[in-house]
């Protein structure tokens, strides 16, 4: 597997199972957007690992192979891997904290053990590794402006905690199938819902209050990520914007529905897809021209 090939896997990866920051990515000078795919494509990876295989032992010894790979690759062993050399090649390029991936591999690796969380707390212990460090990873590719690494870190661990909770309201279904639910158990005691209704094929009134509940924690971690997005380097700006429009609109469309996620899945029109990627199209080629007249004019 060469290095070119491995990022092209990365990219196909992120283009068939994440359609929304995919489309977002295009936005990104060429340059960056290959490292984007990488990071993605490692963490869809992984995930395919907890999700795919039937049995736990089985899943769990994959996710173990992955695991001993990433931190031999960590420590300079290259490795023979559809995934792991972009990956491994963009975290060194751009310094990425291994602690940001040691936490996302433990999140993984709870998928294979734990179905339920008690508090929302409990549940945001999991995020930090599964959504909050794809953002802080993302974030040294997207580049804050200089001085400003420290103030975008946790705007960036938010939009992560934002996106995901967003997927989790989506896919309440989907995820029961698999034995897992998302949504904290006391609060689903507290709206009075009987996790079997998640299952179900219609959203009932009950578990429509809890989803709107839900939906508005989500709109918090929104709110706490805007801010983060102004701290980014111009070329990254647009891309960001595109992501934050495209899954809160995600949210506006599961709100728009009164909340019923459990008759089919809740998509954002391509419509409006095409309408946000068009509004920022401008700004991401001004910002990608502005970057390429920098570098050539730097000595």
């Amino acid at each position: 597997m060469t290095l070119t090939a491995s990022y092209e896997r990365c990219r196909r990866l992120h283009a068939r199972y994440g359609r929304s920051y995919y489309l977002a990515t295009r936005l990104l000078p060429r340059w960056k957007r290959r490292h984007v795919h990488a990071l993605y494509g490692f963490a869809r990876y992984a995930d395919e690992i907890v999700d795919s295989f039937t049995m736990t032992a089985d899943r769990a010894r994959a996710l173990d192979a992955l695991t001993v790979k990433v931190e031999a690759g960590l420590a300079g062993a290259k490795q023979d891997d559809p995934v792991l050399p972009a990956f491994l090649h963009t975290v060194h390029s751009f310094g990425i904290g291994h602690d940001d991936i040691a936490v996302f591999l433990a999140s993984m690796r709870a998928d294979l053990s734990v179905t339920r969380y008690a508090t929302y707390d409990d549940l945001l212990g999991y995020m930090a590794g599964s959504a909050a460090a794809i953002g802080t990873m993302m974030l040294p590719v997207l580049e804050a402006t200089p001085g400003r690494e420290e103030a975008a870190r946790e705007p960036a661990r938010q939009l992560g905690l934002a996106f995901q909770l967003t997927n989790f309201l989506r896919d309440v279904r989907e995820d029961y199938a698999r034995g897992r639910v998302y949504l904290p158990m006391e609060d689903l005691d507290k709206f009075g819902v009987d996790p079997d209704e998640l299952g179900a094929r219609r959203t009932g009134p009950a578990l429509r209050d809890l989803l709107a509940f839900e939906a508005g924690r989500a709109r918090d971690h929104y709110r706490a990520a805007a801010g983060g997005i102004g701290l980014l380097a111009a070329s990254s700006r647009p891309c960001v914007r595109a992501a934050y429009a495209l899954y809160g609109g995600i949210l506006d469309e599961i709100e728009r529905r009164g909340f019923e996620v459990l008759a089919g899945r809740v998509r954002v029109p391509r419509r409006r897809k095409a309408a946000v990627f068009a509004r920022h199209l401008l700004a991401s080629a001004e910002a990608s021209r502005a970057e390429r007249r920098v570098s050539v004019e730097l000595p």
